[in-house]
């Protein structure tokens, strides 16, 4: 079987004012990520890691933050162009496992809801799917609030 690994990072600067998505879930907080799209980090380094693995580039490539069709547009949109990408190319996705890092809101009580979003749009189980978050122990942009990363790993396979 011809198989695949990509890694995916992603890091989004925090402010008032913006909503913030984590995983194609709204969280409540006082902060949310700035970005052109919805700048949902984790689904952003999911589809570089599947972009990557796959050798199809990455997601600004594919997504430019140029281009207006793409301003405030839902990420699991993209997510869901990236695993048409991936199809069309040949490739299946097999799993996932990504961690978030960031001081707050806590990320454990929407883990599920996170994993039914993206396995909706990634067409996969959930449990291919880990999602896992730490802090950066009050360290750094990330320590400050200022900033949430987002790494992922993504196994694909051909189909």
């Amino acid at each position: 079987m011809n198989i695949r690994v990509g890694f995916g990072f992603d890091v989004h600067q925090m402010t008032e004012g913006r909503e913030l998505w984590l995983g194609g879930v709204r969280l409540d907080h006082h902060k949310g990520a700035l970005g052109h799209s919805d700048a949902d980090v984790l689904l952003h380094a999911i589809c570089d890691a599947l972009l990557g693995a796959a050798n199809l580039r990455d997601i600004g490539f594919h997504f430019p933050d140029t281009q207006g069709e793409f301003k405030n547009i839902d990420s699991k949109i993209l997510l869901s162009r990236t695993v048409d990408l991936l199809h069309q190319h040949g490739w299946q996705i097999g799993n996932v496992d990504c961690t978030l890092v960031l001081e707050k809101p806590k990320i454990m009580p929407h883990v599920d809801a996170m994993k039914a979003a993206i396995a909706a749009h990634a067409r996969i189980t959930e449990d291919a799917i880990s999602i896992k978050a730490t802090t950066n122990e009050k360290m750094g942009f990330i320590g400050r609030e200022e900033g949430v990363v987002a790494h992922a790993v993504a196994l694909i396979h051909r189909l």
